[in-house]
């Protein structure tokens, strides 16, 4: 079944500082926030959840750019929430498919970026994970 954009998606600009590229609230407060790019700030959210305390179902996550792989590691990660400034339409099946409440700035066809066509919509979240977290490392050890 194919997504459909609903306009009443469409959220204003949200507010994410410029230096930072991911914000994670609980309730109105600030609770992990990262300046990196790619995915990391995703794997990143892995380790702060582990460390206890937040309930990733209670909290809500502002990105500026979510596509079909980072809402893979969303529903992983359990957040039920996602407002991002550009979605792509890859990652609407996913959000919906997992129950996300989602908006966006604007919504593209496609990102740029070589994960956006690595995986299907239906695939097991753990391998998408895992797949993902070999990536990072081979990019980490070519540095």
């Amino acid at each position: 079944m194919e997504a459909v954009w609903d306009e009443a998606r469409r959220a204003p600009e949200l507010g994410l500082p410029a230096h930072l590229t991911l914000q994670l609230f609980e309730g109105d407060e600030v609770i992990f926030a990262s300046s990196k790019h790619w995915l990391l700030p995703l794997f990143d959210l892995k380790d702060f959840f582990a460390q206890g305390g937040h309930d990733p179902a209670r909290t809500r996550l502002v990105d500026r750019v979510t596509g079909r792989a980072a809402a893979l590691m969303v529903a992983r990660l359990g957040i039920k929430e996602v407002h991002t400034l550009v979605l792509s339409r890859r990652a609407l099946p996913v959000l919906e498919q997992h129950g996300i409440c989602y908006t966006c700035h604007e919504l593209v066809d496609h990102i740029l970026c070589t994960t956006e066509t690595l995986f299907d919509q239906d695939q097991d979240l753990d391998a998408v994970w895992s797949h993902l977290q070999e990536r990072r490392l081979r990019a980490a050890s070519a540095v």
